[in-house]
């Protein structure tokens, strides 16, 4: 059976480009016969907002998608924390106390994630007065499992390269699991096949395929979609503000916009004026 799953942050509205992708994933499901799953990975802090996980199932059915909504991720604490337990004690994760401020002071390279970290509290002993995270010791991690791949269903079969995003924070310092344990850990345990999700996350994909090799879990597909971009030719993200300036919609739920027939022209790629869509 084909399951898939929308995973958003209640931390900003929606906007249409979460839209897109959640019309994407639904469809997928209802084509096969699936499931359609809704997860709020509200582990963001005090970022968190009820609220506005309350306008996203509002959001949703506006759209006219049907769901079944699965545990949180606020749920899931100990989960991720017995994981990090199993890589830490198999010496596959080290202390970090470096702020981002350091990190970029030492002027480390560009990959696809960002900054790359340069691996500087590898094997060294941190200050434990500081806040502290933990980082994957991906040669480490390599080491141990050899060489994995992944099935994307645009691309076809890709050979995982974690390095390009460099030794990840895996546990942060201000929340109990960083993105990328939590939702390798949720799609697993809420039976995800198929992963729908932009072409921006492309690359962190190889960080949880390793994930999933090094903690024995099912390997779905992915299916990476294209990005909606502004009319600045910037992808729509919660970053920039999407999500309140025009292109949100929770705005376009309460303009009177028909959100039924909003899902269609997402789904034939007939975009609002200003929007294009940046292939995969």
């Amino acid at each position: 059976m084909t399951v898939t799953r929308f995973a958003p942050s209640p931390n900003g509205p929606l906007h249409l480009g979460h839209a897109y992708s959640a019309v994407i994933a639904h469809d997928r499901a209802m084509e096969w016969g699936g499931r359609f799953l809704l997860r709020i990975e509200d582990i963001d802090g005090t970022r968190s907002r009820p609220e506005l996980a309350e306008a996203f199932r509002e959001d949703l059915a506006w759209l006219g998608l049907t769901w079944e909504e699965v545990p949180a991720q606020s749920t899931r604490l100990a989960s991720y924390d017995t994981a990090a337990r199993n890589l830490l004690e198999r010496g596959l994760l080290y202390p970090c106390t470096c702020t981002r401020a350091e990190i970029e002071a030492l002027e480390p390279h560009l990959g696809s994630e960002g900054l790359v970290y340069p691996g500087t509290c590898r094997g060294q002993t941190t200050d434990p007065g500081r806040p502290t995270a933990l980082r994957l010791d991906v040669e480490r991690a390599l080491a141990e499992v050899g060489e994995v791949w992944w099935d994307d269903e645009i691309a076809g079969r890709i050979v995982a390269d974690p390095r390009e995003a460099g030794d990840v924070v895996i546990v942060r310092k201000d929340a109990p699991a960083s993105y990328h344990l939590a939702v390798t850990l949720d799609d697993a345990v809420d039976g995800i096949t198929v992963v729908t999700r932009g072409q921006d996350l492309f690359p962190a994909t190889s960080v949880h395929r390793l994930l999933q090799a090094l903690l024995g879990l099912p390997v779905p597909r992915w299916y990476h979609h294209g990005l909606l971009m502004d009319e600045d030719g910037k992808k729509l993200a919660k970053s920039r503000r999407s999500g309140e300036r025009g292109y949100g919609l929770a705005e376009l739920r309460r303009a009177g916009e028909d959100g039924p027939a909003l899902a269609d022209r997402l789904r034939r790629g007939d975009f609002p004026a200003g929007i294009t869509l940046a292939s995969a």
